[in-house]
């Protein structure tokens, strides 16, 4: 066949649709040759409807990301909406319902956004690194409604200039490798000692060890048969399995129901947060806290980002993950979450995106099955008693996203002079946090300092230090002001 007649075939391959580039299952020797062909053959649109079948199909392998999804955000809205209750004074009903509320509120921006028009925004998830900077808000007078959307202000700012997608290009292998081990470290090390903590609480230490035991045969098991997709369900149930089977005691609590829908309940001053609607001291209050939450956005879109690209075949540049789409739908659900009352404050959702890039499935498929598993837990209320027992919480988070965030940041650091960068990105990350981690050793390895210096001389001035250190700048500042350098006092005296 001649070079011309393979370059028609290339461009009439381009030109075709996803529905007459689809081939069964059966025509391939193997289930990764199939889910590979699918991402290479996708044909995303943006801001157009993307419909299923006829844009992209369903299969087994997204009910897994979904399943693993649903889990992570029932924990982490439970977590954030009991993190303002504690000091707001709220009980448990306040807690439950909001959660339920929640679940159903993101539902409907999952279907709208990654599951229609913009299928390579990630879903919009919970943002975990600002739990601990809650009670500080709250203490300050902060009001959620008011946090929430400066929030998606500043989101909405930074993904229309683009900002996201242009640090992300200014971050070397060296740092988001040296990132992602930071985070799956972290990450792998919290659910171990929580395992651990819950099984201590019930006199019944010897649970946790058998567990996580049992979880690391089961992970080598699947990764030597080219099973990994299958992590989650398989250690949830083995990890519930065993712990049940060992005298733990479980029992289901949340019955079925529906939270109230009325944002003014919400809103109310006697009624849902009992906080009424924020004043303009509000607003100016959680201003820094709002600008740190974006800024810490980066990070985190970036992480997910690169270990997607590292999980998927050559050819998927398509439907990879877009930082920018993700921050405009990330932006859009956190203003209206926050209009109706949600706890939820929003980022890229790294229980979903993880799993799903293991899986080699596109987004928009497994984010439908998502926002339909977020409905029935909502309604249905038991799977949210099973999602947050330990024995099934923690080794969901270890095997679904901490561990392949471990393997990504291992791998990226393999070649060439990226150890440097990435040592320091988990030295300065432990110091602060990874915010300030990834924002000091972007600078100093752009500026040739550290890591890669023939990547540096190649930068743009623009691009070697003044944008590195304008974001560096403007994060310890924000930090300093309200007390998260370690050992300096909170530079406003209302954060003290």
């Amino acid at each position: 066949m001649t070079t011309s007649n393979l370059d028609n075939r290339g461009e009439s391959a381009q030109q075709d649709s996803y529905q007459n580039l689809h081939r069964a299952s059966s025509e391939f020797k193997t289930r990764d040759e199939y889910l590979e062909h699918e991402l290479q053959i996708m044909q995303p649109k943006r801001w157009r409807p993307n419909l299923p079948f006829k844009d992209y199909r369903f299969e087994l392998e997204d009910t897994i990301p979904a399943m693993a999804g649903t889990i992570g955000k029932i924990v982490m809205v439970g977590a954030i909406a009991a993190t303002f209750a504690a000091p707001l004074g709220l009980g448990e009903g306040f807690i439950l319902e909001n959660v339920r509320y929640e679940l159903l509120i993101v539902a409907l921006f999952i279907l709208l956004f990654s599951g229609f028009l913009l299928p390579t925004a990630n879903l919009a998830g919970t943002h975990g690194p600002l739990i601990p900077l809650i009670p500080i808000v709250v203490a300050a007078g902060g009001h959620p409604m008011a946090f929430g959307l400066l929030i998606g202000a500043f989101g909405l700012l930074l993904a229309v200039s683009k900002g996201g997608s242009v640090l992300a290009g200014l971050t070397s292998r060296g740092v988001c490798g040296g990132l992602l081990l930071y985070l799956g470290f972290i990450g792998t090390t919290s659910q171990v000692k929580k395992l651990f903590a819950w099984a201590d609480g019930i006199d019944m230490t010897h649970i946790a060890f058998i567990i996580i035991l049992s979880t690391i045969v089961l992970y080598a098991l699947l990764e030597h048969f080219k099973k990994r997709w299958l992590a989650v369900p398989l250690s949830c149930l083995l990890g519930g399995g065993v712990a049940f089977a060992l005298g733990a005691p479980f029992e289901f609590k949340t019955g079925p129901g529906l939270p109230n829908m009325n944002p003014m309940y919400w809103w109310g001053e006697n009624t849902g947060w009992m906080l009424g609607l924020p004043t303009l001291e509000s607003f100016i209050v959680v201003l820094p806290f709002a600008i740190l939450a974006v800024a810490m956005w980066s990070p985190d879109f970036l992480g997910h980002q690169v270990f997607q690209k590292i999980s998927y075949p050559a050819r998927t540049e398509k439907v990879q993950m877009n930082i920018d789409d993700t921050m405009t739908s990330a932006s859009i659900r956190q203003t209206f979450g926050s209009i109706l009352g949600g706890a939820n404050f929003t980022s890229s959702w790294g229980t979903y995106i993880v799993p799903a890039a293991i899986a080699k499935r596109p987004i928009p498929a497994g984010a439908i099955l998502t926002a339909l598993f977020c409905v029935i837990a909502s309604i249905w209320g038991y799977p949210m008693d099973l999602a947050i027992w330990q024995p099934v919480l923690c080794v969901a988070l270890i095997v679904g996203v901490f561990i392949p965030l471990l393997e990504a940041g291992m791998e990226m650091t393999r070649e060439g002079k990226t150890t440097q960068s990435a040592a320091i990105v988990v030295f300065s990350s432990a110091l602060v946090n990874p915010a300030f981690g990834w924002s000091l050793t972007m600078l100093l390895d752009n500026l040739g300092l550290i890591g890669c210096k023939e990547r540096s001389k190649e930068l743009s001035s623009m691009n070697r230090w003044i944008i590195p250190l304008i974001m560096f700048v403007v994060l310890t500042g924000v930090m300093a002001l309200v007390g998260l350098l370690p050992g300096l006092p909170a530079i406003m005296p209302s954060f003290r």
